[in-house]
């Protein structure tokens, strides 16, 4: 059986298309990958980028598209509304054929340990690959962002896992690691105060005591004029998605607000959708054979 892993890439950068363009045509001259989905969010100033590929193709992918990312994007110039500690923020390995969650730890610490001597660009590790409890969460390592981080990271609790305790000059800092799938969904509010969007994060996130798998923020859509609720869920099947959007419908109700769409960012298993159909639709013994493309 071909071994196959799903890397997706986080980039500090969701306006310049060229700039954009250039770090995804590093992932298409790599052989034995395939470019799924391209993702750029002008307000977020970030793009998510999905590919799959033979595990070590994939690794290759990541640093090329890593290196371009730190020679064109300047994180002393970077703004946007969704944290980030680094030019290429964060790259996720997710197993997903003939690959063990083992296998991609392994993956991340040969990245993470590459960025960081070729590059200079200082690498910590989280989720699965995770050398330490407190960095097995994304914004706990992201706490304080990149600004804080340049302060911060001389201090023994925040050293990198791989390379100096220093920020690189203008790509900052960059996090590795291996996964379970996650869906980044976010729930926009008819509204223009972000206040009310930060409340209901709050109310939903797993660290705030809301549901299990659950992380996250508010932010603000400038170029919308509109606040989003902001969300990774990173286990659908234990907590899944309609939940999550009844709850903050129902919260935003109790501000006289309405949810005016909502947006999945990058790639989303069947599954996770065909559970909102069930749930919406109230479907009786429905079965995913059932799903006409499925059988083609």
């Amino acid at each position: 059986m071909e071994k196959l892993v799903e890397c997706v890439p986080n980039f500090s950068e969701g306006r310049r298309a060229d700039v954009i363009e250039a770090i995804v045509g590093e992932i298409r001259k790599i052989d034995g990958v395939k470019l799924l989905d391209v993702k750029p969010d002008a307000s977020h100033n970030r793009t998510v980028v999905t590919f799959v590929g033979e595990p070590q193709a994939a690794k290759q992918a990541a640093f090329s598209a890593c290196k371009k990312a730190a020679e064109l994007i300047d994180m002393e110039k970077h703004q946007g509304e969704h944290p980030r500690i680094g030019a290429t923020d964060v790259i996720p390995f997710v197993p997903v054929r003939g690959v063990t969650m083992e296998e991609c730890v392994q993956l991340a610490n040969e990245l993470g340990q590459e960025i960081a001597e070729k590059l200079e660009i200082p690498v910590y590790l989280y989720e699965a690959a995770a050398k330490m409890p407190s960095r097995v969460k994304l914004p706990d390592i992201r706490k304080g962002e990149y600004e804080g981080l340049k302060q911060d990271i001389t201090k023994p609790e925040r050293h990198p896992d791989y390379g100096p305790p220093r920020m690189h000059p203008t790509a900052g800092a960059t996090v590795v690691g291996a996964r379970q799938f996650l869906i980044a969904f976010n729930i926009n509010l008819g509204t223009s105060d972000v206040t009310i969007a930060k409340k209901i994060a709050n109310a939903i996130r797993e660290a705030r005591g809301g549901y299990k798998y659950c992380r996250a923020i508010g932010v603000m859509l400038e170029d919308r004029n509109i606040a989003q609720v902001s969300i990774n869920m990173v286990d659908y099947t234990g907590t899944p998605l309609y939940r999550v959007f009844e709850t903050v419908k129902s919260e935003a109700a109790r501000y006289g607000v309405n949810v005016v769409g909502s947006e999945i960012i990058g790639m989303v298993p069947l599954q996770a959708l065909l559970d909102v159909a069930e749930f919406y639709l109230r479907l009786e013994g429905f079965e995913r054979k059932q799903v006409f493309e499925e059988n083609l």
